[in-house]
């Protein structure tokens, strides 16, 4: 086989695992050999659309089979991924598909009035629906009529197999290029790191679309020859039938997720005992959650990593995490850590400095942003992850605080340079700041301080009008506050530590 990459695991699972479970959604069974089928035609069907090597393939909707099955069958053709979230706002997904030049765009069929507008002045040719097509082609369809033919394209380990956008301090998202060995790499941390078995059952209660649903849970049981239990929606009460129903074995999330699922009136009757690997990432967890886990005989493997990682750039095994709350653990089995002061020197145990990762799962760049993607790696690999931390004696991570201000709400990544910025589209105000605030169910969620322009008149009414459509729901301020003078440095830059500090006693959006 020349397919060294991503779209070839299907293909190699087809007789391995022939009549085993590979995926499971809406109540049909797909099996390791059957989904290899579907992405041959799915591949066929690309082609025939004039997809080939390099091209962008886009997808938009919420976890489906289809979504992998079009991951795959790109990677079969040497072509690039890109996964878009579905909670974006429609000048958001216009803006990703404009950026990556997508000629294909394959999306659900809630989210067309969302795939038409992100479309309108991009590169795409042709809009593919999965769903009843209506205006454009339907994806069953267009499979069902596809040839069967296996389609065996040279793609190496180096070459590009996914885009991810990921947002930063300049307000515009970037596009990190993962490269299938990248992803692969990713894969075996998280066999080696997790020990995962070829029996496990997954259960994705997080979107796919998210890297770490993907490539920290769902492709490592594939490649392992497991099974997927795909939901679009989390539910607490549904999370828990599921894991009885299916005997589900490996439980991925973020802090929120597990919270709810503990506070819910069943948790306590629940059938667990299938269970036997929980990872949570997005945020630390607290002494509250691993509480209520190891009550039921359950323990958290945590960790810390980012988009340009793949995104594992260290665990925490579930048998240290009762004595070391609070850490992200150690350096994935095949990647490495420093934690580096401003001249780029190793720090001591126990003092703060910038975080650095480097190893094979570190991403090959950011697309068309070859500045972009000098000031992130270093020469000799290293990627400047921009987020502050120590380690201590034994080498185990603690996060202290984060250069790039980013929040984390509720497990997606909130970058408050994006929100100013279309704040100060606003010609009533002189200057914003957006700073994370404490939120017990979301774990943080954006609050922005305005100063009007003198003279000027606004209110929190009209800025939260112009920021909705323009940016997604979980982006949006849940207070907004009116400011008279921002507190600033020496030099004026805004002391965003002071504005933390303010009890939240303004006006809510």
């Amino acid at each position: 086989m020349r397919n060294a990459g991503l779209g070839s695991w299907p293909t190699r699972r087809r007789i391995k695992s022939a009549g085993r479970p590979a995926l499971v959604a809406g109540g049909q069974t797909i099996t390791h050999d059957q989904l290899a089928d579907r992405v041959d035609r799915v591949a066929n069907y690309l082609r025939g659309k004039g997809i080939g090597r390099g091209d962008r393939v886009a997808y938009l909707g919420e976890n489906h089979p289809a979504y992998l099955q079009t991951l795959f069958a790109a990677g079969l053709l040497g072509a690039v991924f890109v996964p878009i979230n579905t909670r974006l706002a429609v000048p958001e997904v216009q803006y990703i598909l404009r950026d990556c030049g997508a000629r294909l765009l394959v999306h659900a069929e809630e989210l067309s009035h969302l795939a038409v507008g992100g479309a309108e002045g991009s590169a795409v040719e042709a809009r593919v629906v999965v769903g009843d097509g209506g205006e454009a082609e339907s994806f069953e369809d267009g499979i069902a009529a596809a040839d069967s033919a296996h389609i065996d394209e040279p793609v190496v380990l180096e070459g590009p197999a996914l885009i991810l956008y990921t947002s930063g301090t300049t307000g515009r998202p970037k596009g990190a290029v993962l490269t299938h060995g990248n992803i692969t790499w990713n894969c075996m941390n998280v066999l080696v790191d997790y020990d995962l078995p070829s029996d496990s059952v997954a259960l994705m209660i997080s979107p796919l679309f998210h890297v770490a649903s993907l490539t920290m849970g769902t492709l490592p049981v594939l490649l392992k020859g497991g099974c997927v239990v795909l939901e679009t929606k989390f539910d607490p009460g549904l999370a828990l039938d599921l894991i009885e129903k299916h005997g589900i074995t490996m439980l991925s999330g973020v802090p929120t997720t597990f919270q709810m699922m503990a506070d819910h009136p069943r948790w306590d009757s629940t059938d667990l005992s299938s269970l036997q690997t929980l990872t949570c990432g997005g945020s630390a967890i607290t002494r509250r959650l691993v509480d209520a886990y190891q009550d039921r005989g359950l323990a958290f493997t945590c960790g810390y990593g980012m988009t340009e990682t793949s995104p594992g750039a260290t665990s925490l095994p579930a048998r240290f995490g009762p004595e070391r709350v609070g850490s992200s653990g150690l350096p994935h089995f095949f990647s490495d850590l420093r934690v580096v002061d401003a001249d780029g020197q190793d720090v001591q145990p126990g003092a703060v400095g910038e975080i650095l990762a480097q190893g094979p799962n570190v991403m090959a760049g950011y697309w068309n942003r070859p500045e972009a993607t000098e000031q992130a790696l270093t020469d000799d690999g290293w990627f400047r992850s921009g987020d502050m931390g120590y380690r201590d004696e034994d080498g185990f991570l603690f996060i202290t605080d984060r250069l790039k201000d980013m929040i984390i709400s509720g497990g997606e990544n909130v970058y408050p340079a994006e929100i100013e910025a279309v704040i100060l589209e606003l010609p009533e105000v002189d200057t914003v700041a957006v700073v994370g605030i404490p939120d017990e169910r979301w774990g943080e969620v954006p609050k922005a301080f305005v100063r009007p322009r003198p003279g000027a008149t606004i209110d929190v009414d009209t800025i939260a009008n112009h920021l909705s459509g323009r940016l997604a729901r979980y982006k949006i301020p849940r207070t907004i506050e009116m400011i008279a003078e921002m507190p600033t440095t020496a030099s004026g830059k805004i002391r965003k530590d002071q504005l933390r500090a303010i009890p939240t006693q303004g006006e809510t959006s």
